[in-house]
This record gives C-alpha cells, structure tokens and sequence, in this order.
C-alpha cells in the first residue's frame, strides 16, 4: 500500500511544489550553461571572459583570463544552485512521502541535462492532480 501525504502537510505542499518549481528551471538552466563551458573548455580551450580587453564577453585561452572568468562563476554557481535544488527535491518528496528511488529520480535532474526539465513538468501534474483530488 502506497504512502499517502499526511492530511496536517497537505497545506504545504503547494509552496514545496512551487520553491521545486523555481529550483528545478533554474538549476537546470545552470546545467545547461554549464555544458556548454565545459564543451568550450575541454573541447576548444577557451573559458569565458567578462569585461577583459577584448569586449564585455569574450571567450579567450585559459593563460589570458585577465578579468572575471565566467566558466568559473557558471560551475560555483551550478553547485550551489544544486544543492538549494535537492533541498527543494527533498521537501516535496517529504510532504508527498514518495518512495526513496522518486528521491533518487529527482535528484538527477540536477545532474543530466534537459531532465530537470522533463521531471518538473511530470512531477508538477502529479502533485497537482493529488491536490486537485484532495482539496
């Protein structure tokens, strides 16, 4: 028999539904940056500048960063922006009492890209449909 939410977190769970929300799309979003630095790094050498010599944003070879790196800020960034995320993913599995594997699921949305995404929009119908039945 499947775990139900308890009828005392039912008022809660729109607010965790909704901070799951912001996280998801933003850490995502941050994932994504994140990819294409690491493409331009790994692949082609190069890391984003911010307000060198050479413009306000500029990609230049790893021994000329002489002003702000952006690669770096988009990879802090990313890894602060995913831990807020698995506290978000923590607190509607919480409310909702999902099994650990749905914990699981949701915590790799912040570490594949494009999943966040898809999961949000899924886990967003579950949860409002077992509000929508609950109200």
């Amino acid at each position: 028999m499947p775990l139900v939410p308890r009828p005392a977190d039912i008022p809660k769970i729109p607010r965790a539904l909704r901070f799951y929300q912001v996280c998801s799309v933003t850490t995502g979003t941050f994932l994504m940056l994140l990819v294409v630095e690491m493409i331009l790094r790994y692949a082609f050498g190069y890391y984003v500048e911010m307000s060198g010599p050479y413009g306000f944003v500029w990609l230049v070879p790893y021994d000329e960063v002489t002003a702000i790196n952006l690669s770096l800020v988009v990879v802090t960034v990313h890894g602060w922006l995913y831990v807020v995320y698995l506290i978000a993913c923590y607190l509607i599995w919480t409310f909702m009492r999902w099994s650990f594997l749905q914990l699981f699921v949701l915590a790799m949305g912040g570490v594949i890209p494009l999943l966040s995404f898809f999961l949000e929009a899924i886990y967003t119908r579950r949860v409002r449909d077992f509000l929508a039945q609950n109200r």
